[in-house]
Formats: C-alpha cells, structure tokens, sequence
C-alpha cells in the first residue's frame, strides 16, 4: 500500500478520535452553565460539540478521499486504531483510567493493523 495513502488513513483515524474526546467533553458540559455555548432544541451546544462534529465531519471527508486509493479490506482495519487512541487520549486528557487490559488489547490490535497493512 502507497505510505502517502497509509498517512492518510492514520490522520482520518487519529481526527475520528479526538472528535470522539471533544464528544466526551462536550457531553461533560452539558449542564455547565459557564461553558461556552448556547441552548438549541433543549441541548446545550458547546464549543467542544461544535468542535467535535466538525473535526468528525472532516475526518470522515478524509476517510472517503482514503478509500478511493485503498481497498476497504485493507483500510478499514485501520479503524480499530481508534480502540487504542481514544482510551489514550481519554487517559492523559481526561484523566480516565488505563489499565494492563486495554495495553494489552491495544497491543493485539496494533499487531493485527501491522499484519493487515503489510
């Protein structure tokens, strides 16, 4: 596989998982009424919200661009990627636990996108 099309896929998976962490922290800010944002439909919008579906909406773009030069057999595992990104992000950004479990899971997850990419 071209290393310019396995980039882009990394950046899209990276892009889906902070969007998935600024969908956490817009949802730990829902009732904070010094947040950033503004009440639509009974939901409070936040700058982390706005932030996340923007950042999921352009990786998903990416994601699309990626597919065009990849088969999805190879590029989708590239996806479980994100199973070890999010609980990184989540630990060092949100202070969420991280254990031997999810190291290890992670590990197996990486071997196996190595396997497939190769």
């Amino acid at each position: 596989m071209e290393k310019f099309k396995i980039v882009q896929a990394l950046m899209s998976v990276v892009g889906i998982s902070l969007g998935q962490l600024l969908l956490k922290m817009a949802a730990m800010n829902l009732h904070n009424p010094d947040a950033l944002g503004f009440w639509l439909a009974g939901l409070r919008i936040n700058a982390h919200l706005i932030s996340g579906v923007a950042v999921l909406g352009c990786s998903t773009l990416l994601w699309v661009w990626v597919l065009r030069g990849i088969p999805l057999s190879i590029a989708y595992p590239f996806m479980a990627l994100a199973f070890i990104f999010v609980p990184v992000l989540s630990f060092y950004v949100l202070g969420e636990p991280l254990g031997w479990r999810q190291a290890a899971g992670g590990l197996m997850i990486a071997l196996g996108v190595i396997i497939v990419s190769s």
